[in-house]
Order: C-alpha cells, then sequence, then structure tokens
C-alpha cells in the first residue's frame, strides 16, 4: 500500500489525472443527459418540483452533488494539462506558444463542430475561448500567485451574482417585462419543436442560432472557467500534482480539500436548495433564484476540489478499483463527443425521439448502462491504440502531422 505521504511518481500522476478525469466524464453525461430532452434556452436549474419517488431523489442528488461540480473538475484538469504541457517543452527547449495556438485552435474546431452539428451544449467552445486567454494569463502572472487569481476570477462573478440578488431584493423585485416573457417563451417553443420533432437540418440550424444568441452568456462563464484553469495550473506548479517540493504539506493539502473544502461546498449548495431548490431566471429576476443561483455557484468549486482529493489520496493508498476509469480519461474528449451523439439520437426528433419522455431513474440507468459500455470500449481501443480518435485528430492538427494511432508492443501512455 502507497505511503500517503510520498511524493507523487510521474506514473502515479499520470494515472491519477486519467482517473479524475474518467470520473469527471461520468459526472459530466448524469448532468447534461437532463439537457438532451430539456430546451437549453428555459435556464431553469434545480430539482423538478414534478418529480416524485426516486425520480426526486436522484434528481436531487445530481443537483446536490453533481451539476456544476463535475465542469469544474475538467476545468481544473485542462489547467493542470496546460501546465504540464508548458513545463514538458520548457523542459525540452521546445517553443510552446506556436504549439499551444494550434492546439487551441484545433479544440475550438473540435467544439464549433460539436456545438453546431451534434449538440447545443458545448463547452468546449467556451474552454477554447478561455483557454486562450490562459496563456497570456500565465506569461504574467507569478506561480506562486496563481491560486489567488484563479478564485478571484472565479468568485468575482459569484460576488456578482450576489449583487444581483442583493439589488433584487432591494428594489423589492424585478419589474415584469411581458415582451421579453414573451419572446423567451416563443424561443423555447421553436426549441422544443426542433429537437423534439424537427428534422436534423431544422434542428441544426437552431443549434448554430442558440450558439450565436449564447456568446453573452460567455462573459460570465469565461471569468470562472479561466479561474478554475488558473487554479489548476497552480496545483501542477506548485508541485501538489506534480510530485515535487514538500510531500507532506501537498498531503496535507489534499485532505484539507476532504475534510474542509467539501463539506463548506455541500453546506453552501444546501442551503442554495433551501431558499430556491429550482432557480428560475427564464422569467422575471426573483432575488431567491438568484441567491440559491450565488449559492450553488459558490459551492461547485469547493465540492469539486474536495472529489479531487479524495481521488488523489485513494490513488496513493492503492485505488486499484479507481484504476479502471483511466482508458476512458485517456479518451475523455472522444467518450464526451460519443455521449452527445448517443443522447440526440435518443432523444431528439431525427433519432428515436424520447424528448420529454423518460424520467430521472430511467435517465440514470441509462448513463451509468452506456458509461460502463464506454468503459469496455476504452480498455479494448486503448490496449491497442495510443490515442482515442478524437485526441488523435486533434494532436495532428497541434502538430501538423498525425502521429502513428496504433500502439507499439510496448508503449507508454501519451498525455495528449
Amino acid at each position: 500500500m502507497a505511503n500517503d505521504w510520498a511524493p507523487l511518481t510521474r506514473q502515479e500522476r499520470i494515472a491519477t489525472l486519467d482517473v479524475l478525469r474518467g470520473l469527471a466524464l461520468l459526472g459530466i453525461a448524469l448532468m447534461n443527459v437532463e439537457w438532451f430532452s430539456l430546451p437549453l434556452v428555459a435556464r431553469v436549474d434545480g430539482i423538478d418540483p414534478a418529480a416524485s419517488g426516486i425520480d426526486l431523489w436522484l434528481d436531487a442528488a445530481i443537483y446536490v452533488l453533481v451539476s456544476g461540480k463535475f465542469w469544474v473538475l475538467f476545468s481544473l484538469l485542462f489547467g493542470m494539462g496546460f501546465a504540464v504541457m508548458r513545463a514538458r517543452a520548457q523542459a525540452a527547449g521546445r517553443a510552446f506558444v506556436p504549439f499551444y495556438l494550434r492546439r487551441t485552435a484545433g479544440l475550438l474546431a473540435i467544439g464549433l463542430v460539436h456545438a453546431c452539428l451534434i449538440w447545443a451544449g458545448d463547452i468546449l467552445v467556451s474552454y477554447a475561448l478561455a483557454a486562450f486567454v490562459l496563456l497570456a494569463c500565465l506569461q504574467r502572472i507569478a506561480p506562486a500567485r496563481l491560486w489567488l487569481w484563479g478564485a478571484g476570477l472565479y468568485y468575482s462573478v459569484v460576488v456578482l451574482l450576489g449583487l444581483m440578488a442583493l439589488t433584487v431584493a432591494l428594489a423589492g423585485g424585478a419589474d415584469a417585462d411581458p415582451a421579453g416573457q414573451a419572446m423567451q417563451v416563443a424561443l423555447r417553443d421553436r426549441e422544443v419543436a426542433a429537437y423534439s420533432a424537427g428534422s436534423y437540418a431544422a434542428a441544426t440550424l437552431f443549434r448554430i442560432r442558440f450558439l450565436l444568441d449564447s456568446l453573452g452568456d460567455m462573459l460570465f462563464f469565461l471569468p470562472m472557467a479561466l479561474g478554475v484553469f488558473l487554479f489548476g495550473a497552480w496545483l501542477v506548479g506548485s508541485g501538489a500534482m506534480s510530485g515535487a517540493g514538500d510531500a507532506t504539506a501537498h498531503s496535507r493539502l489534499f485532505r484539507g480539500f476532504v475534510r474542509a473544502a467539501a463539506p463548506a461546498g455541500l453546506a453552501l449548495t444546501l442551503a442554495g436548495v433551501a431558499i430556491d431548490p429550482a432557480p428560475d431566471l427564464a422569467s422575471d429576476l426573483d432575488a431567491a433564484a438568484l441567491l440559491a443561483m450565488t449559492l450553488q455557484a459558490a459551492g461547485a468549486p469547493l465540492l469539486s476540489l474536495g472529489y479531487l482529493g479524495w481521488v488523489v489520496l485513494a490513488m496513493r493508498r492503492d485505488g486499484r478499483w479507481l484504476r479502471m476509469l483511466a482508458p476512458a480519461g485517456r479518451m475523455a474528449l472522444s467518450l464526451y463527443l460519443m455521449q452527445s451523439l448517443i443522447g440526440t439520437w435518443v432523444f431528439y426528433g431525427y433519432g428515436l425521439g424520447l424528448w420529454g419522455e423518460v424520467g430521472r431513474g430511467a435517465q440514470v440507468a441509462g448513463v451509468l448502462a452506456v458509461f460502463a459500455a464506454q468503459l469496455v470500449i476504452a480498455h479494448l481501443w486503448m490496449a491497442r491504440f495510443r490515442f482515442g480518435p478524437v485526441e488523435w485528430l486533434w494532436r495532428g492538427l497541434s502538430y501538423r502531422a498525425l502521429p502513428p494511432l496504433r500502439r507499439p508492443a510496448s508503449s507508454p501512455d501519451v498525455i495528449s
């Protein structure tokens, strides 16, 4: 059994990052499955008040423990991956900036294909846009201050949400906007028609419109994503996730994530649920809904750090049962896109057409079945190939040449 206080070796670090990506992939699927059969323009979050029985309990558990937490975990991993690649390029004396710009442009291209042709709930476009800014930040911010800038960027948006809630509360509520409400209802009806019964062409046209209409919303999301990227980069630069520095201090940090950050994040999330279990910003601005969303956003990264710390400590002890997630983590981008293909095929009118007909319990069962199949696929694929298929293409775009795909007889894992 590994020593909790021992530094991470390179292989342990790679395996831990892969496991975390695999876990995040499952969390993202549990969160996204609901939105494959709900209008994205509705902007209603929380626990479905119409649910009952097992559907209600699962909906509540996912909202409290999953929603908003696993995109943060993925973002932490994105920042870590950036820091690892940058350090390797510097150690080898290679130019990093041109490679990184090509890599980020490749991610943006993949995200645009996903958002326009597969599913409008894409996060890759936002990641790519934030990643361009990340490069500029890391060239100007001292490594020891990355965590401070990261937390500041993320929580500046949380504070803004809180101030909006306070303003609305002091004003006694926001004035009704009948024209805006009517426009929102009409847009939601068009989305439901396009996805639930429309052709692939109709759905694609709506996806493109949704992407263009949601560019303004990215002004809120991009600082949050960038902040989490910076914190993830700090975890590597500080040695906590790279095996350098004081191993005892790093272990205490991860234990602090589990014992302090996670309970605080859970408390904030539950407080938000107590104030408004189903915040709805599609209608008039409501102080309770804004405050609930503020608390949810404040608690999300703390719970995510708790999950991160738990996985790191478990992997140091043994983590044998967690390691089965590693192959999925090595091809997480391919599997993420596969989940979108499956989800839209199951729920959209040009597929099985089950929009709005699948309860939360059946959704979760479906996600677990699909993820189990993806684990099998990942184990079989990664035993024969060095990269997932989309990762291979992305790497080719980054290096301007497609690398060998098939795995040699003895080949180490590659950080893509």
